[in-house]
């Protein structure tokens, strides 16, 4: 009989063919032959309680008696939420306390638990002693609040983990600021790689004519960096920018792009099937990420992954965890983070040079199928399998 693992999460899709992220639900799906997975996330309207997805429990837990007002981690994430609307910072404590009750109640049916982000799965996580638990850092739960109560609440939640692992090299840094002699091992969330291909895509998919299509995927947030990228579009020519994708940012986003007309579309969220021909019908992928103002940086973004494996060369900056990917000029480009005209410069280079483009292309195809999330789930596997031999051997 395969070990049972429990993994909570905040970010996590609400249905089948949801527009929400879904790496933990793929890296669930790819620890499937080694353990009976199940998934523990906030609930919201019109979500079952529980289901089976993809091969997956999930379970959905409520943390407001009125269950209408469970709107503090769908759609998007919990700190962008609470910017949309500042009265949702109310509901903070409430989930916290659910997830802890929830944890107390069904937490011994599991031989293991991997928190993700640390805050506030790992946090919470860390209040009870069994079983044991690793924790993943995604971005913004390692680099955000590092001071005060939340800079000892990590360092508990470091302490007690019987394993660590993050995104990219930058947040490992972050977390060994905190707890200098803890072992952090540096695994990426990957990608699906038999759902997404070049096979997917669409001649003038995007009604672009002649043009080139320049794509961006991902939520529109101050660290995604998008407002440089349409700066960007005003110094090259030929081209179209798409920006797939929805978030606090968008009005402002949008009338940033006015005066670029039609050289910038939003086409909002896409499900993770009509993503498969997005990014196969672009040119170029571009991940503009900067540090946000309250430190908040990427972690190694999934969509890189996905583009790559679409056979989409890929432009990223050097902020945040890209650099852990991207090897500049063999596998894709990489242009300093804000900096508008060495970005435009890469952009038209790459549109220019066929030559560049078919190696950024093969290469990255490269890049992808070694993370695929086959190989990601057979490590990630190895460190919980490591935590729970640890916690056996304490209590021999």
């Amino acid at each position: 009989m395969k070990p049972k693992l429990l993994m909570t999460a905040s970010t996590f899709p609400r249905w089948e063919g949801d527009t929400e992220p879904r790496f933990v639900l793929d890296l669930a799906k790819s620890l499937l032959p080694y353990f009976d997975v199940t998934v523990l996330a906030p609930d919201c309207p019109d979500a079952a309680k529980r289901e089976d997805l993809e091969g997956v429990h999930v379970i959905r837990y409520g943390y407001f008696p009125i269950r209408s007002w469970e709107t503090l981690c769908y759609p998007g994430a919990i700190v962008p939420r609470i910017k949309g609307k500042k009265v949702r910072a109310l509901l903070v404590p409430f989930l916290v306390l659910s997830l802890w009750a929830k944890l107390l109640c069904i937490r011994k049916n599991y031989d293991v638990i991997h928190a993700h982000w640390f805050i506030p799965q790992g946090i919470v996580q860390s209040c009870f002693n069994n079983p044991p638990f690793i924790v993943t850092g995604h971005g913004g739960d390692v680099t955000g609040m590092n001071k005060g109560i939340m800079r000892k609440l990590k360092a508990r939640v470091l302490k007690r983990a019987a394993g660590v692992t993050a995104v990219s090299n930058h947040l490992a840094d972050v977390l060994h600021e905190i707890d200098p002699d803890k072992k952090i091992e540096i695994l990426p969330m990957g990608c699906d790689t038999s759902k997404f291909g070049p096979e997917h895509r669409v001649e003038n998919y995007f009604q672009q004519g002649d043009k080139k299509v320049i794509l961006f995927v991902g939520r529109l947030a101050e660290k995604k960096g998008v407002t440089y990228l349409i700066e960007a579009m005003k110094q090259v020519e030929d081209a179209i920018l798409i920006i797939a994708g929805d978030g606090p940012l968008h009005e402002q986003l949008v009338e940033q792009a006015k005066p670029l007309g039609d050289q910038v579309r939003f086409i909002g969220s896409k499900t993770h099937q009509e993503l498969a021909t997005v990014y196969a019908s672009a040119d170029v992928f571009v991940v503009p990420s900067i540090q946000a103002k309250n430190g908040d940086v990427e972690g190694t973004p999934t969509v890189l992954f996905e583009a790559m494996a679409s056979g989409v060369p890929v432009i990223a900056s050097t902020s945040g965890g890209a650099v852990f990917l991207i090897r500049d000029q063999e596998n894709g480009l990489l242009v300093e983070p804000q900096n508008v005209s060495q970005l435009a410069t890469a952009l038209q280079r790459l549109l220019a040079d066929a030559g560049l483009h078919k190696h950024l292309v093969q290469e990255g195809l490269a890049t992808a199928q070694k993370s695929d999330y086959r190989r990601i789930g057979k490590d990630y596997a190895e460190v919980l399998k490591a935590a729970m031999a640890s916690a056996k051997e304490k209590n021999l």
